[in-house]
């Protein structure tokens, strides 16, 4: 149990945006052959005076690494001539592209005024000849990644009828500093910024349904309380600073309620509490070790983590601490529940040759592993579901992967010095 409890314990941007044209409806992602849909993605071309080419390559850079990401589309970047009368004006020529066995195609165009940035880019459906979907984005030249994020976004929308989720966060823990702090950065790994400095041991983060608050388990006064803090704001406020330990907190999806561990009696419980701390409510007994609740997406039902039975194994349990069973048919030391946004996947970690991510079904049934070389941990779905972020030791340092639902794409994203822990994806837009 030792063991278990060591491995356990140890922004408001603002932006306008105008949507020029929108598909009514999504179209079908698949092709003859069942092959991924083939994308040309060419930079924008500039409308006024000032070119930067550097900048347009940046957008095409964006949406080629997001697209593929998705598993959805094989994206290929493409130079084009311009069209000598900009997006709107200028008759979509598909010749070429068909051609050229594209199924796709990402046109745009930008303008800067000193630091002003205007970018639209259009989606086209190259067999159908027609425009798909289109967004013009006003702002300022520093927002130009979010602005091709959020496109990204869109292309997914138009195909699929969901948005991805690339214009999500990802907030972690790093050692950059010498500390355990959180940070936040773009889930593509870019603009990552300090968040806390408590020059401390910062662990287990989780971010509100809204994304507008943190909690994390935080050392700065010497015991591991539960502390919550507004991503826009500096100030830490205890949340639960009780005897002994006050860790793995996690929201509910609505927001109101917070699941945690707490170790007040002696051993280490399921509570459940207000998002303030008050109402607790105990929701486990045993002599065992109980920590690592994850809410259902629904809210009804918690899976977490017991080594009741010997070592550490998925427990379920309804919201309300009643009808306690295991969940799934066990296996090795598993630890690091994480539901699927739409409820119908777990991802775990298990020692398995080192630890590695496994994902299992709703039921119980169809446990599957996704990783297979290094030590994986604590796996996070995205919001639509499409990707899982996780760390892991791969030789070196460990970072912070990206991988699509299947296992496929695994990606290291972080670039932050030092070790990289715990991510925690925001929602879409946060």
């Amino acid at each position: 149990m030792k063991q278990f409890l060591r491995l356990i314990v140890p922004f408001c941007l603002l932006f306008l945006m105008v949507a020029d044209c929108t598909a009514d409806n999504y179209i079908e992602v698949t092709a003859s052959g069942n092959r991924l849909l083939k994308l040309a993605v060419v930079p924008p071309q500039p409308m006024g005076a000032s070119i930067r080419p550097e900048l347009a390559n940046e957008t095409a850079d964006i949406h080629v690494f997001d697209l593929n990401m998705s598993g959805l589309l094989t994206p290929e970047r493409r130079d084009a001539a311009p069209l000598p009368n900009g997006l709107a004006l200028t008759p979509m020529d598909y010749v070429p592209w068909l051609s050229a066995g594209f199924d796709l195609l990402i046109r745009g165009e930008y303008e800067l005024r000193g630091t002003e940035l205007t970018l639209e880019f259009r989606l086209y459906d190259v067999m159908a000849k027609k425009l798909l979907t289109s967004k013009r984005f006003l702002g300022k030249e520093k927002d130009l990644r979010r602005y091709a994020h959020n496109f990204s976004d869109e292309v997914l929308r138009a195909l699929t009828g969901e948005a991805g989720a690339f214009t999500s966060k990802i907030l972690y823990v790093s050692t950059q500093t010498g500390n355990k702090e959180l940070f936040l950065m773009d889930w593509d790994g870019h603009n990552p910024r300090q968040l806390t400095r408590n020059g401390s041991i910062n662990l287990s983060p989780d971010i509100s349904p809204d994304g507008k608050e943190i909690i994390f388990t935080s050392y700065k006064r010497g015991n591991p309380d539960l502390y919550k803090r507004a991503v826009s704001s500096t100030v830490e406020v205890p949340v639960s600073s009780r005897r002994g330990l006050n860790i793995t907190g996690a929201w509910s999806p609505d927001g109101s309620k917070i699941a945690l561990s707490l170790s007040k009696d002696g051993n280490t419980e399921i509570y459940t509490m207000s998002k303030t701390g008050s109402s607790l409510n105990r929701l486990t007994v045993s002599r065992s070790a109980n920590v690592s609740p994850a809410w259902t997406p629904d809210g009804g039902k918690i899976v977490f983590v017991s080594d009741r039975l010997g070592k550490p194994q998925l427990f379920i349990m309804d919201a309300n601490g009643g009808n306690v069973r295991r969940f799934g048919n066990g296996g090795g030391y598993t630890v690091n529940p994480s539901w699927s946004p739409k409820g119908d996947k777990l991802a775990f970690a298990r020692s398995s040759g080192g630890f590695q991510i496994f994902v299992i079904n709703a039921d119980g049934t169809g446990e599957m592993q996704l990783t297979n070389q290094g030590n994986n941990e604590r796996p996070r779905w995205s919001a639509d579901g499409r990707l899982i972020a996780y760390s892991s030791r791969r030789g070196g340092q460990e970072a912070i992967y990206v991988m699509r639902a299947d296992g496929s794409g695994q990606t290291k994203v972080s670039r932050s010095r030092g070790n990289c822990q715990h991510p925690v994806w925001t929602p879409r837009g946060q």
